[in-house]
């Protein structure tokens, strides 16, 4: 295993190279989160993997910041799905507790 830090956009990675990726708190500081997903879906094998990770649900860490969960937060399920799937993902796996946020995807194609 290696740790890279590069921006998630322009990865310094050849096509494929990677079995799987693990995003801790991603999604929510991205820019543009449809092309941060697309660019991992570009250096991760066909049917590999994507945990995006949150060790809080989203409730919790809305009620911890003092905000309410809104309609279209993109960690929610109905948000999420979509949005994976049109950067190369298919949500295998959902899991939205105080406790954790916890999404799997398979790479398609």
């Amino acid at each position: 295993a290696a740790l890279a830090l590069a921006d998630v956009t322009r990865l310094p990675l050849r096509d494929g190279c990677l079995d799987a990726v693990f995003g801790a708190g991603l999604i929510s500081h991205l820019p543009d989160p449809e092309a941060g997903l697309r660019e991992l879906a570009r250096v991760v094998r066909p049917h590999g993997l994507l945990a995006l990770f949150h060790p809080v649900g989203r409730a919790a860490l809305a009620a911890r910041k003092g905000f309410a969960i809104t309609p279209g937060d993109l960690r929610a399920e109905p948000n999420l799905r979509p949005l994976l799937a049109r950067s190369g993902w298919e949500l295998t796996s959902y899991t939205d507790r105080d406790t954790r946020f916890l999404a799997l995807a398979v790479r398609q194609g």
